[in-house]
């Protein structure tokens, strides 16, 4: 057996199920506020495709994918993040993935030298998406958590360089799970010459990108544009969030194409290529920003309901991208089950996206709140969650 394999810590969702076992909910549907899975009906061109394409079963799927889907991708990207015409190039600069999470996993054991010692630090934001800090303990590496501060990210200025000097990979995640924050392109660009200085692999999980209510947010791959060259960056990008199929689990990474050699030779080895139905719909859904637009009008008016349902109780901060709300509460387990016990409403504590660092514990008084049902189950909720903070016995602190 694997001894890695015991460092790992209880998933976020196992440790939720323990933590409301025994209890009697009343007698009411559930609200599931939990996990950031969106439920809203995915796009109907994508399911027709799908259904078009099955005839593909009887071919192996190549890793590398289709031509057309990768140039799919790179129209996209080249759009989206202003990049120069032919700064990313279809055979070396990106690559298919089966959604962020198994790329972002999967790059750690690509980067990770088991063996080294003293450059084996894996950075993350603190607190993070579970993936990473699997990913650095069975790769062999020493998670290393930079505690987000009061606007949601680390401040990464403040890093030490002795730091910076052991970091093989970073993960970087803008919009940032559970806070919403985006990283300015001024942050990124600082990243990406840290990384060349000391040699470290930049890895940024973008998966919530096409969810804002501004302006777009800036991604690695701007900055790398900014910078001249794709050296040591990565970006991570996901169907998942934006076209609102978590089931297909369909992605790409692009970037360094030196890097990207080295991760087809260890997704080949893997047997991690995308079916080719679902290659076609990916080019279709990469293709077509209507849907998109859509489902970023239909969060907007989640988070307008949060704020007229919630507001005059609780501080709602409208985050910068996602569809979390990050709530300060006192005690973020006791909120969960005495929520879940009074108004069969499930949320996450914010303790279990997090880790105890540098003498503070950034998710201890937060709960995590996925606006991702439809829009009448999520009103529901709200209404049941207001209910729950106007009792007396409510773990909610009072509104500054």
């Amino acid at each position: 057996m694997n001894p890695r394999l015991a460092s790992l810590q209880p998933y976020p969702f196992e440790r939720l199920r323990s933590l409301l076992a025994g209890i009697e909910p009343p007698d009411r549907p559930l609200v599931d506020f939990s996990i950031g899975e969106p439920r809203q009906s995915a796009p109907g061109f994508i399911s027709e495709t799908i259904i078009e394409q099955l005839h593909g079963l009887t071919e192996y799927p190549k890793v590398a994918g289709d031509p057309r889907l990768r140039e799919a991708m790179i129209r996209w990207a080249e759009s989206r993040f202003s990049l120069p015409a032919g700064f990313l190039d279809p055979e070396r600069n990106v690559l298919p993935a089966n959604g962020s999470r198994e790329a972002l996993f999967s790059i750690a054991q690509v980067v990770l030298d088991p063996c080294g010692k003293r450059k084996n630090l894996v950075l993350m934001p603190n607190p993070f998406y579970q993936i990473y800090e699997g990913a650095a303990l069975l790769a062999g590496g020493e998670p290393y958590y930079l505690n987000c501060g009061p606007h949601g990210q680390p401040d990464f200025f403040r890093v030490p360089e002795g730091v910076w000097e052991r970091c093989a990979l970073l993960y970087i995640n803008s919009p940032h799970n559970p806070t919403g924050a985006v990283l300015p392109l001024e942050t990124l660009e600082y990243l990406l010459v840290l990384a060349r200085k000391w040699n470290f692999v930049v890895a940024s999980d973008e998966c919530y990108s096409e969810i804002y209510f501004s302006s777009p947010p800036p991604g690695i791959l701007s900055a790398a544009a900014r910078t001249g060259s794709l050296d040591q960056a990565l970006a991570f990008q996901s169907l998942s969030k934006r076209s609102s199929i978590p089931g297909a689990r369909s992605g790409f990474v692009a970037g360094d194409g030196a890097l990207l050699a080295s991760f087809l030779r260890y997704r080949t080895y893997l047997g991690a290529a995308t079916p080719p139905f679902l290659q076609a719909a990916a080019r279709e859904a990469w293709g077509d920003e209507r849907h998109v637009v859509r489902t970023r009008a239909l969060y907007a008016e989640k988070f307008g309901q949060a704020e007229e349902i919630l507001g005059d109780l609780v501080p709602i901060v409208v985050p910068d991208g996602g569809f979390y709300l990050w709530l300060e509460v006192a005690d973020g387990e006791q909120f969960a089950r005495s929520l879940y016990a009074s108004e069969h409403v499930r949320c996450l504590p914010g303790a279990y996206l997090a880790r105890m660092a540098h003498g503070a514990h950034p998710g201890q008084d937060r709960v995590r709140i996925a606006l991702v049902n439809d829009m009448e189950t999520c009103r529901e909720g709200l209404l049941r969650i207001r209910n729950f903070l106007e009792t007396p016995s409510s773990t909610a602190p009072a509104r500054r």
